[in-house]
């Protein structure tokens, strides 16, 4: 009974540490915005990727001609991420490092996101661009389902 116990108590700070970090870095209450707002169309700038794997996901659960994969992202200092929209495109992003402003077009002011925050992508009318001000590099992990037919969006 103890095993039980301790598992249990384990797996309920791993949930409680997990919905800290998503809580974290999302538009304030006061500040979430009822229809999308104008945002500028950010240029890439000084933005590493390395895809870490891919897994192919044709017919997988009747799901089309798709892959999940899943990426490092190195955004040197004044780098950004480009204005781009997750409405077809769902991903999960992991601060490994670091700290970044996401511009979204639902939060009147920007979000920060530190290391250890969770920003989950998808859904019509995300739309974003993302913003290293700080004085280091910052690395996230970003996971996302893709079309297979080779139209993949370099972007976060």
């Amino acid at each position: 009974m103890t095993k039980y116990l301790a598992a249990a108590a384990a797996q309920a700070f791993a949930i409680g540490l997990f919905t800290t970090a998503a809580m974290a870095g999302s538009c304030p209450e006061d500040k979430i915005l009822s229809e999308a707002r104008d945002l500028k169309q950010a240029p890439t700038i000084a933005v590493g990727r390395q895809v870490l794997g891919e897994v192919d996901l044709t017919g997988w659960r009747d799901m089309g001609n798709f892959k999940l994969r899943t990426r490092r992202l190195i955004i040197d200092v004044n780098g950004v991420v480009p204005t781009h929209n997750h409405g077809d495109r769902p991903s999960i992003v992991y601060i490994l490092q670091g700290e970044i402003y996401e511009h979204n077009a639902y939060c009147a002011e920007p979000i920060l996101h530190k290391t250890g925050d969770v920003a989950v992508e998808s859904g019509p009318g995300h739309i974003h661009w993302w913003e290293n001000t700080s004085d280091e590099p910052v690395v996230v992990l970003s996971s996302d389902v893709i079309p297979f037919n080779g139209n993949q969006s370099d972007d976060m």
